[in-house]
């Protein structure tokens, strides 16, 4: 089942803890002071093409 998962994600690979990290780190931060209301997906590309809900 991983394997068929990973043969659809662009990036070939499950993200790492620290990639995930470094997104809620940006977030949290003030360079994000200016998003309101996004969908932030960090996913390495599984979603493009798909629908969001």
């Amino acid at each position: 089942m991983k394997k068929r998962y990973l043969s659809a994600v662009p990036m070939g690979r499950l993200g790492q803890p620290h990639e995930i990290a470094a997104t809620i780190e940006f977030l949290l931060s003030e360079a994000a002071a200016f998003m309101t209301g996004q969908t932030l997906y960090v996913d390495g590309g599984a979603s493009i093409g798909k629908l969001a809900f």
